[in-house]
């Protein structure tokens, strides 16, 4: 056992083979993306996916058009193995194989059709075992549990990093207040460090050592690359067969390799071929169309790149996609707070803070809309004030559209909260929300229509209920 460790030890102190060191973070970010993406494409998941895309929620503020909706999906999946590709390619030049170094050129002839154009004077089985062609199932899921334990330990050692940090400086301001407060003394002698924090310190880099070692931060940049290589091959083969039918001209996984081995058997989500007849965008809501004069040159990859382009007619594209959402569940708390039996009166101030987060243009329209009320219903309100069946009406009416609205907003929070993990270096390799499942898509008019008419139905349901419990109590 010693002599194996001993040799492995020597091998990453080789300047032949150098180890990914402080650029582990890095890597861990991409790989963490490779394999979230890689559990997204799972059989439940595009089920799950699909059952999303039928929803009433998604029919209605944004579109009931099926391809419309799959073509979303795979551009959004399309950029995020992009992002993954960009840091793979940023890595790359640093391996010492040349298989590696080309990941690039590598990734271009993936997209373009497949990988045998590159491998025209290599076409050895081992390479393609190594680009993950010849993989199966079992290996292929072997490789992604890995890579989540290097995530794992990734994250763990940026973590118990940052703690050895606190503690340096912890033990440097001691240093320092102790010449501060020491008195007029010529030579100072260095404050002698207790034995629990010397324990601490070593305690800690004794655990980041050995975190070192189980992560990405000793492993060499050929042994990362070319397992985020296999993963991409692996997520894009996917993508190919989930979405190939549905987005024209993405290769096919065929074209990778014939009898191309993959986790996932069932094939795309419909077998079906789509005629060539049919347009490019089929969208039955007014939110995306097709650019004029699609260019014999642009790529399938540069059509669904366009998907993501922010409209003004969208609620993304208004940059109020959050906003609404926030809205929506503070409105379905406040209705289930008026709903439970212990409730006798509703908290004014709620309501005022839930006012307080509308924009000002959704404000206006909740006043104009309240005033119609009152004057279609005033004349008999205060007869009807103590009317049970009015107040059952509106509430009625508010559950039934925050039986399809909610699920949307909650979507729309968990994928914002996603990405903000990425940013702060949270990584997370579970599946993804897409903008599809989200308020991003969805149309701005269609959505500010049913966000007042829940508002306004809270405000009547909750006059109508107040002024009854008046009437009680008189």
């Amino acid at each position: 056992m010693g002599v194996p460790k001993m040799i492995t030890d020597l091998r990453l102190r080789c300047p032949h083979s150098p180890v990914v060191g402080i650029l582990a973070f890095e890597a861990a970010a991409a790989m963490s993306r490779l394999v979230s993406l890689h559990r997204s494409l799972a059989e439940d998941e595009v089920r799950r996916l699909r059952a999303d895309m039928r929803s009433p929620g998604v029919a209605y503020l944004t579109s009931k058009d099926q391809i419309f909706l799959l073509r979303c999906a795979c551009a959004e999946i399309v950029g995020d193995l992009d992002l993954a590709a960009a840091a793979v390619s940023r890595l790359a030049p640093r391996c010492r194989d040349p298989l590696l170094r080309a990941f690039d050129r590598l990734y271009a002839d993936l997209q373009g059709g497949g990988v045998f154009s590159f491998l025209i004077d290599a076409r050895s089985a081992v390479d393609l075992d190594r680009l993950g062609l010849g993989s199966t199932a079992k290996r292929t899921e072997k490789r992604v549990r890995r890579m989540e334990r290097y995530v794992e330990a990734t994250s763990r050692l940026y973590v118990e990093m940052e703690a050895l940090n606190e503690l340096e400086a912890e033990e440097k301001r001691t240093q320092q207040q102790w010449r501060r407060h020491s008195g007029p003394i010529l030579v100072q002698k260095p404050m002698p460090v207790p034995d629990s924090v010397r324990f601490q310190l070593r305690s800690q880099e004794h655990k980041i050592r050995r975190l070192k070692e189980e992560s990405l931060w000793n492993k060499t940049f050929d042994k990362v690359v070319e397992l985020m290589l296999r993963a991409v091959i692996t997520v894009f083969a996917r993508i190919c067969s989930v979405f190939g039918v549905y987005v024209l001209g993405l290769p096919s996984s065929g074209q990778l390799k014939p009898n191309l081995p993959c986790k996932h058997s069932s094939g795309p989500l419909e077998r079906r071929v789509v005629p060539q007849h049919v347009p490019f965008l089929r969208n039955s809501a007014p939110i995306l169309s097709a650019p004029p004069g699609i260019g014999e040159q642009e790529t399938p990859f540069d059509r669904l790149r366009k998907f993501l382009k922010e409209s003004p007619t969208t609620v993304g594209g208004s940059g109020l996609a959050l906003r609404y959402a926030n809205v929506i569940l503070a409105a379905e708390k406040l209705y289930q707070e008026r709903n439970r039996v212990a409730a006798t009166a509703a908290d004014p101030s709620e309501r005022d803070e839930l006012y307080e987060m509308l924009p000002s243009g959704m404000r206006a329209a909740v006043r104009k809309k309240l005033k119609e009320c009152w004057r279609r219903e005033g004349a008999g309100l205060q007869a009807a004030a103590g009317d049970d069946s009015l107040a059952e009406g509106w509430k009625e009416a508010v559950e039934a559209i925050l039986e399809w609205l909610s699920p949307v907003a909650r979507d729309t929070v968990r994928w914002q909260e996603q990405r903000s993990m990425e940013r702060e270096q949270q990584l997370c390799t579970r599946p993804r929300t897409l903008l599809l499942q989200t308020l991003h898509f969805a149309d701005s008019d269609k959505t500010e229509a049913a966000v007042v008419e829940v508002l306004v139905g809270l405000s009547c349901m909750s006059w109508y209920e107040d002024r009854r419990r008046g009437s009680i109590s008189d």
